[in-house]
């Protein structure tokens, strides 16, 4: 252990009369649970505190904790006694607190603080973190807290507000190393020992030009280890992937992981360099969007426990209302058969499996198709291939399925009739389902619509509607019942 490492553990440990140095806490530990959760006992007792108007004995509880844990703490606070836990953090609810926290609970919490608070917390941040802290507030209090900021830090953050939402300008960090191109590793290295003011967290240096574009990127690791005279331009790598300031930040996100990425340069209309991003804060963003896609095939809206119950009422309610049309679209279907259900009422009790089987294995070929056309594995170059790879996958399962349920239907009933009209509506409805699965999402995507907030309702549609009607309508041509 290094010096310096040293002395800070002389910081934050105890030191007792004789001058021996205590253990580190052992709280945090005593409170977690096996999977690094916080405990219900731990959780009731600081809450506890709190009602009973004790903010120093929940604040002597919190403490020992994690910033992460701390918000863990404060999402798990019901939201009518958030702000009172708030107040009784004072100054333990951190930056990097505010960071953690769920968007909703941020939300609450945020509320709960004076702006000239929000405006110091925002000013410990990166700019990324910074900005989505302040950019859900009303424009008032957005000012206020702007106004607050050193100016430097209000630029930062103005700027990267006057860029899209989901974009890589509101996800760059402002604070990078860029050092000119002329530079050698010598002077390079001055530079990041005499800058006061230079960001303290960096992976990697980024090369520049007269015109301040980039034009090569160099690790840390290598400038350390290269001789002093060496020029910038012989230890730097020249290939570098380049973000622009408007690309999406799932894009982003596909090209750090395409390109195994540990950070990247973001340059705006010009090429010049303004920003960069890292890793860290894509693999939120991934976290993000694929929760997002799963939530919206099921029309769930963002899907979050924290958000308010009239916002969760109003996203459901209307996705089934969207439904609500399907399904009685499946039910006219079902009303034109309504003589042969009820001169051979078996029908009613199997044609439900088979538009059943159909959902499920439609939504088993959307979920496939949605994520791969997300990750960018499904592109108009080999969209007609996986078409025929799904329609083979359902022919194979259709067929599988409908010998199955034929056979099974003949040992019960015995009616070789119903038992074929039975296994080839499982297969009609197999092979709908595979086709529509894969369709869909890709026409969608074809319009430009979000193929994960619509394909769920059209699938769900081909599947009951067809499914119904080739199972009736087949029983009809056999001239079941009758």
């Amino acid at each position: 252990m290094s010096e310096i490492d040293t002395a800070a553990k002389r910081d934050v440990l105890p030191v007792d009369a004789d001058g021996i140095q205590d253990a580190a806490p052992q709280a945090p530990e005593t409170n977690l649970d096996e999977d690094d959760r916080l405990k219900p006992a731990f959780v009731s007792a600081v809450l506890e505190a709190v009602e009973k108007g004790e903010p120093e004995a929940a604040r002597a509880l919190v403490e020992p904790l994690h910033a992460a844990d701390v918000a863990d703490l404060l999402e798990l606070t019901p939201a009518e006694s958030r702000a009172a836990l708030v107040e009784a953090l004072g100054d333990l609810l951190s930056a990097e607190v505010l960071s953690e926290l769920n968007d909703y609970v941020r939300d609450d919490v945020v509320e709960a603080i004076p702006n000239e608070q929000i405006a110091e917390l925002a000013s410990e941040l990166d700019t990324d973190d910074a900005v989505a802290i302040i950019e859900d507030l009303d424009e008032d209090d957005k000012q206020e807290v702007l106004e607050a900021m050193e100016p430097e830090d209000r630029a930062a953050i103005e700027s990267a507000l006057a860029y899209p939402e989901e974009t890589a300008g509101r996800l760059m960090q402002r604070d990078l190393v860029a050092v000119p191109e002329h530079w050698t590793v010598g002077q390079t290295i001055d530079f990041l020992r005499d800058t006061p003011d230079l960001t303290s967290d960096f992976w990697e240096i980024f090369v520049v030009d007269p015109g301040h574009k980039p034009v090569g990127t160099c690790q840390l690791s290598w400038v350390m280890r290269c001789p002093r005279d060496i020029a910038m331009t012989d230890v730097m790598k020249r290939e570098q992937t380049l973000i622009p300031v408007d690309m999406d930040q799932e894009e982003v996100a596909l090209r750090f992981q395409k390109y195994a990425l540990i950070s990247a340069a973001v340059v705006d209309e010009g090429g010049r360099l303004v920003g960069m991003i890292t890793v860290d804060d894509i693999v939120h963003i991934i976290q993000e969007e694929a929760g997002e896609d799963i939530l919206r095939l099921s029309g769930a809206g963002d899907g979050d426990i924290n958000q308010p119950i009239l916002m969760t009422v109003r996203t459901r309610l209307f996705w089934l209302l969207v439904n609500l049309p399907t399904a009685m679209l499946a039910a006219t279907v079902v009303g034109l058969f309504d003589s042969e259900i009820a001169r051979y009422a078996v029908l009613a009790s199997l044609m439900g499996i088979v538009s059943g089987m159909g959902g499920n294995a439609g939504t088993q070929t959307l979920a496939v198709v949605v994520r791969a056309i997300a990750t960018n594995q499904l592109t108009s170059s080999n969209t007609r291939r996986v078409i025929f790879r799904e329609f083979r996958i359902a022919s194979a399962n259709g067929i599988a399925l409908g010998l199955l349920v034929g056979i099974g239907s003949f040992l019960y009933w015995h009616n070789p009739t119903l038992a074929f009209v039975f296994g080839t509506a499982i297969l009609t409805n197999n092979l709908v389902a595979g086709l529509a699965g894969v369709l869909v999402p890709v026409t969608l995507d074809r319009l430009n619509i979000d193929p994960a907030t619509s394909s769920a309702v059209f699938v769900t549609t081909c599947t009951d509607s067809l499914g119904f009607l080739s199972f009736l309508g087949l029983a009809t041509l056999a001239g079941l019942g009758t």
